[in-house]
């Protein structure tokens, strides 16, 4: 910030300066001309033809200086076949004009005719009465005073545009130096943070900052809150793993004839645990990595296609709106789906049904599976979530699949519910996933 003001203010300066520059030295020139100009009027009013055809003076001009040597004014009056008719201010010398055009209006120029002393001269071409030729009036002017005034004028400007730009660069540093003490404050805030043990931004910060510590502060929550989740379910693992752990070791010390049967046991059941643990983890990872984004019908398709190659004796039917889409990962959305799905096609009668929300105007989208199975009692409906529960031993099967399900659409804000089907009289399945509104 200071570097671009810096840049922009010396930017602007220059242009300023150089404009102005250009503005104050033309008026100092115009003022200079103006005098000369005036002096010139003032001779060609004077001026007249003599009886021999020469021009003279009726009255002399009243500028002492015009009668002083090298005074530094001077005048010339020339005509082409006469004598140069020149002020006494001239002495010896003459003035070098350019009579060879006509100038019907004043004519400026600068000359270095004159060693050591440059001049400003004026020229104006006139046909006086009683002459037919043409009079060249120049009067000039030593630049001495006109240079030492536009050097001055220069001279003020420099510096005063040198304090405007090193004042302007202190407000423009002392501006940004200030408007960003409320981050600095924020910093010293999250430093402190870190050293001394607080969760929160609780220092009161001005108002421009508020909207930044708002969300550090639901940062630091989510944080929290997915650090919590992480410990709960290592403890849960932790506790799941213990009991077959403590079984194996009694059994390996008492010298269990059953062991490999015990190993066979247990580890299936620490297998069991620690596939529905890595599941929530992907789950939770998945939805802190971004905003995530799965269109339901292609999935849908996708799942049905591998569940009929096991199942190729179930009907599956599939309807609804084909452009929902749900704000969770593609991944996590096939392997919701592939549980239920195959769940009803495992314990259904040969018909599997899967209907998606058409209704595009709601928060959430709605995902019913229906078969035409034996269903759920409603007192198992909530305890067949929980992990390992099955009702049906009879079938292969972890008893993880619901749990899992249940897992992961709670994870992304989303609800399960289980009920018996209308159309199919089976069990129905409804999922609640919240849309996405890409």
């Amino acid at each position: 910030m200071m570097a671009i003001a810096a840049v922009w203010i010396g930017v602007l300066l220059l242009a300023g300066g150089f404009a102005l520059d250009r503005t104050l030295v033309r008026l100092v020139e115009d003022n200079f001309d103006e005098q000369l100009e005036y002096v010139q009027t003032a001779l060609i009013t004077s001026a007249e033809i003599d009886s021999f055809g020469d021009v003279q003076l009726y009255r002399s001009l009243g500028d002492q200086r015009f009668l002083e040597p090298n005074s530094g004014v001077y005048w010339q009056i020339t005509g082409e076949g006469h004598q140069p008719f020149p002020s006494r201010s001239l002495w010896d010398r003459s003035l070098k004009v350019q009579g060879d055009h006509f100038d019907n209006e004043p004519h400026f120029y600068n000359s270095d005719q004159f060693e050591d002393e440059p001049l400003r001269i004026v020229e104006r071409t006139v046909i006086l009465p009683d002459s037919d030729t043409r009079w060249t009036f120049a009067v000039a002017s030593a630049r001495g005073e006109l240079d030492y005034q536009i050097i001055r004028i220069r001279s003020i400007l420099v510096w005063s545009f040198a304090v405007l730009g090193l004042g302007l660069m202190a407000m423009a540093m002392l501006q940004s130096w200030y408007g960003l003490s409320p981050l600095r404050r924020v910093r010293d805030a999250i430093q402190a943070m870190r050293t001394q043990g607080t969760n929160r931004i609780t220092e009161p910060l001005p108002i421009e900052v508020e909207p930044l510590v708002d969300e550090i502060n639901a940062l630091l929550t989510h944080t929290e809150q997915q650090a919590e989740e992480a410990r709960m379910h290592a403890g849960n693992l932790a506790h799941a793993l213990k009991t077959p752990l403590t079984v194996l070791t009694n059994a390996a010390t008492a010298h269990d004839p059953r062991l490999s049967d015990l190993v066979c046991r247990e580890t299936k059941t620490m297998q069991r645990h620690v596939e529905h643990h890595l599941a929530r983890a992907r789950a939770v990872g998945r939805r802190a990595s971004g905003h995530a984004r799965a269109e339901v019908w292609p999935s849908a398709e996708s799942v049905l296609r591998a569940v009929t190659r096991i199942y190729d004796q179930t009907r599956f039917d599939l309807d609804g709106n084909r452009d929902a889409a749900v704000t969770m990962e593609r991944q996590d959305l096939d392997e919701i789906l592939g549980n239920l799905i195959e769940n009803a096609a495992k314990y259904g009668g040969g018909s599997v049904f899967v209907t998606i929300d058409a209704d595009r105007s709601a928060e959430q989208c709605m995902i019913w599976i229906e078969d035409d199975g034996v269903g759920i009692p409603e007192s198992e409906r909530t305890r067949i979530f929980d992990r390992g529960a099955r009702l049906d031993t009879g079938k292969p099967g972890t008893g993880l699949g619901l749990a899992i399900v249940r897992d992961v659409i709670e994870i992304y804000g989303g609800s399960v519910e289980l009920g018996e089907s209308e159309d199919l009289g089976g069990l129905l399945v409804s999922l609640s996933l919240p849309r996405s509104a890409l």
